[in-house]
């Protein structure tokens, strides 16, 4: 029998870093504090009725030109060296891939972030994962952003979800994603994925992946109430099934949690096969 895949699926901001991924180097470089940064950004956003993933990228671009800063993906990949992360994270991959092969399953990691993926690139996780689904710009002939290119907000995450499960790593496909397909010849079904993510813009993902047979976790800051209060809600209103501190070592409720979720997708599988 072929190995069974099994997808973990990150949001970033707030699930594997405690802050937004801007915040490590890119505001500062601006000359401002997040506050005012995220107090501008939210400002177009109201004032112009828009996106708020597009009302931020407008104001990195202006900034960062206001400012002398050349936008170019080797720029972005050296705020990413500076994300903070959460305890654990580093070893985390290592350790559940080691454990996915102890039981017979390969595991595969992916970013589903309204984040930028040239940031998440630079970061020293970057090299972890299968595929990272983020929002990034395009580029001019000299290498500079001057636009725009993928926008990813609430429920625009969830299209990277059947993506992953047809094995779809395009973020500009719209054609293939949309072929039927029968769920035995899905690469990795719905039900072998278990995704993660802290707040409101999780949910539309959380929700859809609950409704197919897999599996959400909300993690949370355990040092910020109001985190621990939005994860708390997120159970209450069964968007997930679990909820843990965002803490990745070895001793973690979230290493217990998936553990054991890894256990029952095995298990699950095995019983299929023998039903054939």
């Amino acid at each position: 029998m072929r190995k069974p895949i099994v997808a973990l699926i990150y949001d970033f901001d707030g699930t594997l870093s405690p802050g937004n991924m801007q915040e490590f180097g890119f505001i500062q470089a601006v000359g401002q504090t997040p506050q005012e940064f995220w107090t501008k950004s939210d400002n177009i956003a109201i004032g112009q009725d828009a996106s708020n993933v597009l009302a931020y990228m407008k104001l990195m671009f202006d900034e960062a030109r206001k400012n002398g800063i050349k936008l170019r993906r080797s720029e972005f990949k050296k705020f990413g060296k500076h994300i903070e992360l959460f305890e654990g994270v580093k070893e985390w991959f290592a350790m559940v891939n080691a454990y996915g092969e102890y039981k017979g399953v390969h595991i595969e990691h992916y970013i589903n972030s309204s984040g930028l993926k040239e940031i998440i690139e630079g970061s020293p996780i970057a090299k972890e994962f299968k595929h990272i689904f983020a929002g990034s710009f395009l580029y001019d002939k000299n290498g500079e952003a001057e636009w725009p290119g993928i926008a990813v907000d609430y429920t625009a995450k969830t299209q990277f979800l059947f993506k992953i499960s047809k094995g779809i790593l395009s973020a500009r496909d719209n054609k293939m994603v949309n072929e039927s397909t029968a769920e035995d010849k899905k690469r990795i079904p719905f039900s072998h994925m278990i995704y993660f993510g802290d707040g409101d813009t999780d949910v539309p993902c959380m929700k859809i992946v609950g409704m197919f047979g897999g599996h959400s976790i909300a993690v949370y800051n355990p040092a910020n109430e109001k985190k621990i209060a939005a994860a708390r809600k997120l159970k209450r209103q069964g968007r997930v099934r679990f909820i843990t501190p965002a803490t990745y070592t070895r001793e973690s409720r979230t290493f217990q949690v998936v553990t054991a979720i890894i256990d029952k997708i095995k298990a699950d599988y095995d019983l299929q096969q023998l039903a054939r």
